[in-house]
């Protein structure tokens, strides 16, 4: 299947490979290939132009064409869980958030005079960018470890050293709030950009830049389900056992 979808994409024009699955703009941003204004030409042609190996791009741009997420979640532990989430949504955002910061600088320059409310979904991305930088080294370094940690004493059967947090409850308070606020300044940004619509005269980056905003909403609302609703409901359940 990967080599059949590489051999197509070969005979694509750049820019019609963007328009059908705009999660490959990262790759051509990454090999230095412009699919807006130049995206006419075929990915053969754009490879041999730019010195980029066709074999090698075409085969990351098949992955990306044919990843879903056929992840369950309800059964796993909170060990699993956590690892799930660092391993695929954490890292879904540390990855994804320079290349949008890059989008949404660009078309708030190009496309600003025009439709200033781009300069405030920029600003407002720039600060969901920090906030959720911040927001996950904490729980990678403080929530996430004693999660696992009282998994494990549960499991083996032996105690646990009481957390300088206190009750689990303070971090995981203090995180819902932190989604919560989020939540809130993505609800921003999605009417601020009519629910992701391209105006009319969006060039092809300004439809990437929502189209991946829009996507990158998803996944945080994805990836806040499995801590409020999941994760922390099970750990809270775990600490009071272990403290009872």
């Amino acid at each position: 299947m990967i080599l059949n979808i590489m051999n197509e994409l070969g005979e694509k024009k750049v820019g019609g490979i963007v328009a059908e699955n705009f999660r490959t703009a990262k790759v051509f941003t990454d090999y230095g290939i412009d699919f807006c204004c130049k995206g006419g030409v075929k990915l053969r042609d754009a490879c041999e132009k730019k010195g980029v190996n066709l074999d090698k791009i075409t085969a990351e741009l098949a992955q990306v064409v044919k990843q879903q997420d056929e992840t369950h979640y309800q059964d796993f532990g909170m060990t699993d869980l956590v690892d799930h989430i660092v391993n695929v949504h954490h890292k879904y955002v540390e990855t994804t958030i320079p290349s949008l910061k890059f989008y949404v600088e660009k078309i708030a320059k190009v496309h600003g005079e025009n439709h200033p409310e781009l300069l405030e979904i920029r600003d407002e991305f720039f600060n969901t960018a920090d906030a959720l930088t911040t927001h996950m080294k904490k729980e990678e370094f403080i929530l996430f470890p004693y999660i696992k940690a009282m998994e494990a004493a549960r499991k083996n059967h032996f105690p646990l050293s009481p957390a300088h947090f206190g009750s689990i409850e303070n971090p995981i308070s203090m995180m819902e709030e932190e989604h919560d606020a989020e939540g809130e300044r993505f609800r921003k940004i999605s009417a601020l950009s009519n629910t992701y619509t391209p105006p009319s005269d969006a060039c092809q980056t300004y439809k990437v830049a929502f189209a991946m905003l829009q996507e990158f909403e998803n996944d945080l609302h994805t990836h806040i389900h499995l801590e409020n609703n999941i994760l922390f409901p099970k750990a809270k359940e775990v600490f009071n056992s272990l403290n009872a």
